[in-house]
C-alpha cells in the first residue's frame, strides 16, 4: 500500500475563515492526513506566497487548496460532494456520522459561524461535538482536529486506511 494517495482523503471546508492562525493549523493538520482544504472568500487574511512565507507555512506548497468566492461557487464546483455541516446548533454528535472517503467537513467562522441557509439546508447532514451547555463553542482549529481525527478512526476501523508498524497513516 501506499502512504499517498491519489485523491484527498477528506476535505475540509472552511466558510470564510477569520483567524490566520487557526487556518495554518488546520492547513498543517490537513497536510498530515491526506485531507484537502476548500477556503470560501471572503477571507480575514492574506494568502500570499509572501505571506505565508512570513508566516513560516513551509508545508504550505504540499497542500490540496482551493478557494471560492461563495458557498454558492464553493457548492456549483463540488457537485455530488458529501457535506457534513459542523455546529454548536446541531445535535447530533459526530461520533453518530458514518464517515466515508471523500466526504466534506465543513465549518463556520470563528465569528459568525455558518449562514443560516446553509445550515438549513443541511439539517439532515449536520453534528456537532457535545459540550457543557453553558459554553458556546471550541477553537475551530481545535474542532477541525477533532473531526478530521474521528474520521479517520472510523475508517481505519472499516478497514478503508490502517496505521503501519511504525504509527504512520497508510491510505
Amino acid at each position: 500500500m501506499s502512504t499517498l494517495s491519489p485523491s484527498p482523503l477528506l476535505h475540509v471546508v472552511l466558510h470564510q475563515p477569520d483567524i490566520p492562525n487557526n487556518t495554518g493549523n488546520i492547513g498543517r493538520t490537513c497536510v498530515s492526513l491526506g485531507a484537502a482544504l476548500h477556503l470560501i472568500h471572503p477571507l480575514g487574511f492574506d494568502l500570499s506566497v509572501k505571506a505565508c512565507r512570513r508566516a513560516g507555512l513551509d508545508y504550505w506548497p504540499r497542500l490540496p487548496l482551493s478557494e471560492y468566492e461563495s458557498f454558492a461557487d464553493y457548492s456549483a464546483q463540488t457537485t455530488g460532494a458529501r457535506r457534513w455541516i459542523f455546529s454548536t446548533h446541531a445535535t447530533r454528535p459526530m461520533w453518530e456520522v458514518p464517515f466515508q472517503p471523500g466526504d466534506h467537513l465543513v465549518f463556520g467562522s470563528e465569528t459568525a459561524g455558518l449562514p443560516d441557509a446553509v445550515m438549513q439546508s443541511h439539517t439532515d447532514y449536520s453534528c456537532c461535538l457535545p459540550m457543557l451547555g453553558n459554553e458556546r463553542s471550541l477553537n475551530l482549529a481545535t474542532v477541525v482536529c477533532t473531526a478530521l481525527y474521528e474520521a479517520i478512526r472510523q475508517l481505519a476501523h472499516a478497514g478503508v486506511i490502517h496505521v503501519d508498524e511504525t504509527g504512520r497513516l497508510v491510505l
